[in-house]
């Protein structure tokens, strides 16, 4: 146990130094006009470099990453197939299957699934 909050001790140390040796060797950079504005072939920029975005679409980018997530959990279900018990594995697959089904409907039910809004 002592070796171990040794080990977590020394560790700690060697990153705070680490942290502080790159606070200190780090280039210093003068914020000015010229490096805040944006570039556009050497030219001043035409308009403002931050418009503004449409949540609808900000909110399906999400949804795509979460059903996106869902496929990779999916995924290893079929291959664990021929290792473990079938009834285990029905239960579960089902039991997560039914929870990603649930949210779906949740989600058609909130009309986050339409385009035209």
């Amino acid at each position: 146990m002592l070796l171990l909050m040794m080990i977590f001790v020394i560790s700690i140390i060697i990153a705070n130094i680490m942290i502080m040796l790159a606070l200190i060797l780090a280039k210093k950079s003068f914020n000015d006009l010229e490096k805040l504005s944006a570039f556009e072939c050497g030219f001043d920029p035409k308009s403002s470099a931050r418009l503004p975005f449409s949540l609808h679409f900000f909110l399906i980018t999400v949804i795509f990453l979460i059903f996106d997530v869902e496929i990779v959990l999916i995924m290893p279900m079929i291959t664990i197939f021929n290792i473990c018990q079938m009834m285990h594995w029905f239960i579960i697959s089902t039991l997560f299957i039914l929870i990603l089904l649930m949210g779906l409907y949740y989600e058609w039910n909130n009309n986050m699934l339409n385009w035209t809004n």
